[in-house]
């Protein structure tokens, strides 16, 4: 099976494709879509929207997983930000017709670290171990995606 892991966010959305079968997993791509906070909400949200298509459309995945809208209530317009740009990959997933799987960031982290709370530097250095990667990838939103992806084959199997 073939799962895209998205963080989503305005300026820097991190994707994760990866192959899961029978317990291995293998990095198709992974990567970012990045926008400018110098452009129209609407251009950036256009950008992000025809980024998510084209990824689905080269990598042909059985579903997408994105992680849920967390945020800080003393940051109200984060939330904002950050709902636009989920419902712009809602909105392409829909258009695809691809499955659509939403977790928080704790039960994604539960599935891969084996701890809710663990850090962002743990979910790396796991993920990094899954997926035997030679190095690091630059963004955590990148590893972060990655996990989305692989916390949902975990998530699947159990309910097998």
């Amino acid at each position: 099976m073939i799962i895209i892991g998205i963080d989503p966010a305005l300026t820097i959305t991190g994707y994760g494709v990866i192959k899961a079968e029978k317990g291995n997993f293998s990095v198709i791509e992974a990567g970012i879509i990045q926008t400018s906070p110098k452009e129209k909400l609407e251009r950036r949200l256009d950008k992000l929207y025809k980024g998510i298509i084209k990824l689905i459309s080269d990598t042909k995945p059985g579903c997408l997983v994105l992680e849920k809208l967390y945020a800080h209530y003393h940051h109200p317009a984060t939330a904002f930000l950050l709902g636009h740009a989920r419902g712009v990959i809602c909105l392409a997933c829909a258009n695809k017709n691809i499955p659509l799987y939403e977790y928080g960031a704790t039960r994604v982290k539960k599935a891969v670290v084996g701890k809710g709370l663990a850090s962002k530097p743990q979910v790396q250095r796991m993920v990094a171990g899954i997926l035997k990667l030679k190095c690091l990838p630059k963004y955590l939103d990148v590893t972060d995606a990655l996990a989305l992806a692989i916390a949902h084959s975990y998530i699947i199997k159990a309910k097998v």
